[in-house]
């Protein structure tokens, strides 16, 4: 899907938005329904570490927002959605710029929004593979995303 004026919008605000900006990474696409997010992390001065390759916390601050954000602009004002776990597993070292994609199908959506009709609480768990430029997966983030709907 191509992206719409307002996901171009919250594209370019969350680039320049600082505290996502110093992660060194840039959104490089949004989906016009907010269901799918890439990112890409150059290795450069600014996110190389002592060995020479990318930094591991720039590579999770660069991934780390994405899925909340994305859920909480999907569900809408009426669901509590909360960042409650993450890990890291580093694969291989990435020695080139790297890209991430997170996608969030509809059929997810519709299990969260039904879920929540029967029970007070959920919690999903999302992965997001950082690869290099050949395709190899350097590191895996997994997030686990707390869900609630709000008391009306």
């Amino acid at each position: 899907m191509a992206e719409s004026f307002k996901s171009r919008l919250t594209r370019w605000k969350f680039n320049l938005f600082p505290v996502y900006r110093r992660t060194g990474a840039r959104l490089t696409y949004i989906s016009g329904d907010l269901r799918e997010v890439q990112i890409k992390l150059p290795l450069n001065w600014k996110t190389r570490n002592y060995v020479g390759t990318l930094f591991g916390g720039s590579m999770y601050a660069a991934v780390d927002p994405l899925y909340m954000v994305m859920l909480i602009n999907i569900l809408g004002p009426k669901y509590i959605v909360w960042d409650k776990e993450a890990s890291i597993k580093f694969i291989k070292p990435a020695c080139s710029t790297v890209h991430a994609k997170a996608k969030i199908p509809k059929s997810e959506i519709d299990y969260i929004r039904n879920t929540l009709k029967a029970q007070k609480k959920l919690e999903r768990t999302y992965q997001i593979e950082l690869t290099d430029e050949a395709g190899n997966v350097c590191a895996v983030v997994e997030k686990i995303i707390h869900f609630k709907k709000k008391h009306e």
